[in-house]
């Protein structure tokens, strides 16, 4: 629990941050959710990574997928198979996750978010309009 609970506002503002992402590029909890917990609304790693798993277990952004499945953008198959590599790494992760100081869960993140946005600008450099 926080000390201070987050107001209805800030976290309608982080949603609303997080969907208007998730329909444009397909980021949201990770990315925009787990970040905005931690620094901006004081969640722990670990509140803040479970809070943003359980903000997508419901929905998973159900309005946009059936957005992108109207216009055949969703590859099925694909969803499938990786959901399910998705649930059991999750489910196996977290149990480790909860053990951790939450400063190495933060550093870990950083680096990931680091490395993730070194690659897609390193793979896409070339094809910039010049």
């Amino acid at each position: 629990m926080l000390a201070n609970e987050p107001s209805l506002w800030s976290l309608l503002l982080v949603g609303a941050a997080a969907g208007l992402l998730s329909g444009f590029l397909g980021l949201g909890g990770g990315l925009i959710i787990v970040p905005a917990l931690v620094y901006i609304l004081g969640f722990s790693q670990q509140m803040a990574t479970g809070t943003s798993l359980a903000i997508l277990l419901p929905p998973v952004g159900l309005a946009a997928v059936l957005e992108y499945h109207r216009h055949g953008h969703i590859n099925l198959r694909a969803a499938v198979f990786i959901a399910i590599g998705l649930f059991f790494s999750a489910w196996i992760s977290a149990h480790f996750a909860n053990k951790l100081p939450q400063i190495y869960l933060r550093l870990i993140f950083g680096a990931m978010m680091i490395f993730i946005g070194i690659f897609i600008v390193a793979t896409n450099w070339n094809k910039w309009p010049r």
